[in-house]
């Protein structure tokens, strides 16, 4: 047993001496199935707009729905583990997503197999690299790192008998979700796009997409940040586009990058060969800020870990007691190095040495980074877009340094930055995890394992979902941005070849600078400046859900309860939209048509409808509110 004092006070849930069923069959089946379908929801979601929303919550509730209600069982552990899994496909869905649709992009042939080795490799970098720290960051930092998903996930689990009318709010969502996308993107019954220009305001365009996801992405980051993604996006519709309108209207000449006068351009040709320049320059600098921002927490993350370890020097070891066993040091640093030998002399991505030296070093720091950070601010602020920016950029200079251009240098550091993005995505859930495992009693070891079997299990099937939405949708268009990877192609591109129109990149970084002199966030006003406004304006309608919500709510404790069955249903409306998406894209790639009736020109009907979801959200948050309040 430890003798570390604080270890000591702390007493879990599940006492060390009680031994229940954790890592049972029936746990895993069920959280591979949730790990697959919340890895396709959040790849869904990435995709569309740039961000992902936490999967731990909403696997808790259904775990113990299914495990008590239709199993029977009541083991804590067990639903621990099942939560564990489910955020493996929500981490390994942002890794990929953020990264890898960059390579469809520049139309290249992206085998399932170089997908699948991408996303395993950085998952298991991402679990490995984290196990050495449970010791110091969930453990003996328990009173000063809070880690505020893997604590709310704990006390979920905890209050287990919820499990019943928590689980029937995410169903209902589910189904609403699956439902509205169905009968719109699926049957054409009506248009999902709102859109209307402003009189007398050339080129000027607001809009709307009637998506279910995007109305529950807006509730889940609350009014706030939804406003500053709204304020990105009008600032490109109804300013810098109109501009660029008025200035070359009268141009007979194409400017670089379109081929096309900006005369003959309509607001969508604007933005497609201007503003998403700009927004990518805008996006990418406010990663960097973001980093920046945070330096002194990375340093200080990297000496006080260093620090600890040297301080507790053989106190950092596995414990002799259940709650205290990590899978074995020895095994940890040997599948590490197994992985970095396999990724640097593979054929299958070919980064060299090089990449595999500077996955290990960027692995080591930004995973160590991570995982503090995430304790501190949360994994929704961790600043994952900027370290793998900032790894894009050194790896791309070094293989230019080195000769290694072309093509080729620039699908190798793409490669080398979406391992670190699939690692840091998943330390950075696998760190929550193991603080709601320490809360409730968990063995960490057996954890560890479940975090990798949810790697397995989403890895295998990431790599058929980006084809089969690049087949239906194409990557980068508008209806299927990938903002983030759209991003990664521009800065590999700019480092290691290619003729981009820096000026517009240049303007992009002086608006994300110019914001943070604001106060606001650079890097939501830029993703919103990058993505069409229609995609913006749906997560603001979420928002402000969200604050009439918070506004009436007159008792922290109504709050509280009115703001979670609001995300329960929420993340319900996401899941269920991005399942049928995903169903949908399946039917398009198989060339299967889908009788369809006609569809309805007007932009009315989906607007009401939209508005008729938004206040079910609203009706499902405030409802029950004396029960609530008590």
């Amino acid at each position: 047993m430890s003798n570390n004092s604080k270890e000591s006070k702390f007493v879990p849930y599940v006492s060390a001496s009680k031994s229940l069923p954790e890592l049972t069959a029936t746990a895993i089946i069920l959280g591979i199935i949730l790990a697959i379908v919340f890895g396709a929801a959040n790849a869904y979601l990435g995709l569309l707009i740039g961000l992902t929303v936490s999967a731990s919550i909403p696997a808790a509730v259904i775990s113990m729905a299914i495990l008590r209600g239709v199993f029977r069982r009541d083991s804590i552990l067990e639903n621990n583990i099942v939560q564990t899994m489910t955020t493996a496909g929500e981490a390994i869905g942002a890794g990929a997503v953020f990264t890898i649709p960059a390579l469809f992009m520049w139309d290249m042939d992206v085998s399932q197999a170089f997908i699948i080795f991408v996303v395993l490799t950085g998952g298991f970098l991402g679990v490995f690299m984290m196990v050495p720290l449970r010791q110091l960051l969930i453990v003996r930092e328990h009173e000063t790192l809070p880690y505020p998903e893997g604590t709310a996930c704990a006390e979920v689990l905890k209050s287990g008998e919820k499990g019943g009318t928590s689980a029937k709010l995410i169903g209902a969502g589910l189904v609403i979700g699956g439902v509205v996308k169905g009968l719109g993107d699926g049957f054409k019954l009506f248009k999902t796009e709102v859109e209307t220009g402003i009189t007398n305001f050339k080129n000027a365009v607001v809009g709307l997409d009637a998506f279910p996801s995007l109305l529950g992405v807006g509730y889940i980051i609350g009014p706030r940040v939804a406003g500053q993604m709204l304020g990105g996006g009008l600032l490109a519709w109804v300013v810098l586009i109109p501009a660029i309108s008025f200035f070359g209207g009268n141009n007979g000449t194409a400017i670089f990058p379109s081929d096309v006068p900006i005369g003959e351009l309509d607001a969508w040709g604007i933005w497609d060969n201007y503003i998403r320049y700009i927004g990518a320059g805008a996006v990418a600098t406010g990663g960097l800020i973001t980093l920046i921002k945070t330096l002194p927490i990375l340093f200080s993350s990297v000496i006080d870990t260093l620090k600890g370890v040297k301080a507790n020097k053989g106190q950092l070891k596995s414990g002799s007691i259940r709650t205290e066993q990590d899978i074995p040091a020895k095994y940890v640093w040997l599948g590490t190095i197994i992985v970095i030998l396999i990724i640097a002399f593979t054929p299958i991505t070919d980064v060299g040495i090089i990449g595999a030296i500077a996955i290990a070093i960027f692995g080591f720091l930004f995973v160590t980074v991570a995982s503090r950070v995430v304790g501190i601010v949360g994994s929704s602020s961790s600043p994952v877009s900027g370290m793998t920016i900032a790894t894009l950029l050194i790896v791309a200079i070094v293989y230019k340094a080195t000769g290694f251009t072309g093509t080729s240098g620039m699908v190798a550091a793409l490669t080398v930055a979406a391992i670190i993005c699939t690692a840091l995505a998943v330390s950075g859930d696998v760190s929550q995890d193991l603080k709601t495992g320490y809360i409730v009693g968990g063995t960490p070891w057996k954890q560890q394992v479940a975090m990798m079997i949810g790697v397995v299990a989403s890895a295998s099937v990431i790599g058929f979902i980006l084809v089969l939405m690049d087949n239906a949708y194409t990557m980068g268009s508008a209806e299927l941005p990938a903002p983030k990877a759209a991003l990664m192609k521009i800065l590999a591109e700019g480092v290691l070849g290619g003729d981009l129109p820096w000026t517009l990149i240049f303007i992009g970084a002086a608006i994300s600078i110019t914001l943070e002199f604001f106060g606001l966030n650079s890097l939501v006003v830029a993703v919103g400046i990058y993505l069409p406004v229609h995609t913006s304006a749906p997560i603001m309608i979420g928002g402000f859900i969200r604050f009439f919500v918070e506004f009436f709510s007159k008792t922290k404790e109504a709050l509280k309860a009115r703001v979670d069955r609001g995300v329960l249903f929420a993340s319900g409306l996401i899941a269920g939209e991005s399942l049928i998406g995903v169903l949908i894209a399946i039917l398009i790639a198989a060339g299967v048509q889908v009788p369809a009736a006609a569809k309805l020109a007007s932009n009315l009907l989906p607007f009401l409808l939209f508005l008729a979801l938004a206040g079910l959200l609203w009706f499902v948050s405030s409802k029950g509110k004396k029960e609530d309040a008590s």
